[in-house]
């Protein structure tokens, strides 16, 4: 009951603050919001690597926090600030340069652990960093406000339906996925069916933001709420893999009610790029 209420307490305070933060503050497309995306990637980065540190995959968690802020912070530079898309990858291989740097001038002892560093700073780099870059790149789109709030409301409504959904119908159901015992198909069928369904409200609800250019409006929603759906439940079930592997609960104790950063943003990390591509895919001319 403590964690039910510490989990509400969470959700009822995060949420219209993420809320507030897009429609409130949009300068420099959406900066504040671009900026608190980079901490949420150093963060969870920065847990990442105490969960590779259970497999002696070792790397120091500031380390990991940098590497992790590094593809959101090259997205922001050129969302925010107009920088060329090239500065992405030079950040990126700049990471790269001093993780191989770094190794090869390192002390002899420190040497010992070189490919395992390198590894999961790599590791690190690209999870959650490049996929939480992909949230980044959504508020340089037009109408991003919308766009961003729709991409909160899908991640959030596949998450809280499949937990209603399985608290009522999963009894004899669970177990369906074993990197999870406690999911079940009813909380599965519950989040995925309700998130499609936003989507393919969402056509009629703000037709000037997303308009299907060629195709039926009604399917490319339905099936833009399915895929984000699909990729926000895979995030989850693939953090869970990553911490059974690892024998530990949660990635963290930062956020009541969650356990840490990585817990919270492992769908949105998976959804992201997904829902940016199949926005561009049905609701643009490209």
């Amino acid at each position: 009951m403590t964690s039910l209420l510490a989990r509400l307490a969470t959700f009822t305070v995060g949420v219209p603050a993420a809320v507030s933060v897009l429609l409130f503050l949009p300068q420099k497309n959406h900066l504040v919001a671009n900026l608190i995306v980079i901490i949420l990637s150093a963060l969870g980065a920065a847990e990442f690597g105490e969960i590779l540190k259970k497999k002696n995959i070792s790397i120091h968690s500031r380390e990991a926090a940098l590497l992790g802020s590094i593809a959101p912070l090259g997205m922001t530079l050129t969302v925010s600030f107009g920088f060329n898309d090239v500065s992405i990858a030079v950040l990126l291989i700049a990471g790269a340069l001093w993780l191989i740097l770094s190794c090869v001038f390192a002390s002899e002892k420190d040497f010992k652990d070189a490919a395992t560093r390198i590894a999961a700073g790599f590791a690190v780099i690209l999870y959650p960093g490049a996929f939480m870059a992909w949230i980044v790149r959504m508020s340089g789109l037009p109408r991003a406000d919308m766009i961003l709030l729709l991409f909160l409301l899908l991640v959030i409504a596949n998450d809280s339906a499949a937990w209603v959904a399985g608290l009522l119908f999963g009894k004899g159901n669970r177990g369906f996925v074993k990197v999870s015992p406690n999911k079940s198909i009813a909380g599965f069928v519950g989040g995925l069916a309700v998130s499609t369904l936003i989507g393919m409200g969402t056509v009629y609800v703000l037709p000037e933001v997303f308009t299907c250019p060629g195709f039926p409006s009604p399917a490319g929603g339905l099936i833009f709420g399915f895929l984000t759906a699909a990729a926000a439940t895979l995030g989850d079930l693939g953090e869970s893999a990553l911490k059974r592997s690892s024998n530990i609960k949660d990635s963290g104790s930062i956020i009541p009610g969650r356990g840490g950063v990585l817990d919270s943003i492992d769908s949105l990390c998976f959804a992201a790029p997904v829902y940016y591509g199949s926005y561009c895919f049905f609701f643009t001319s490209f």
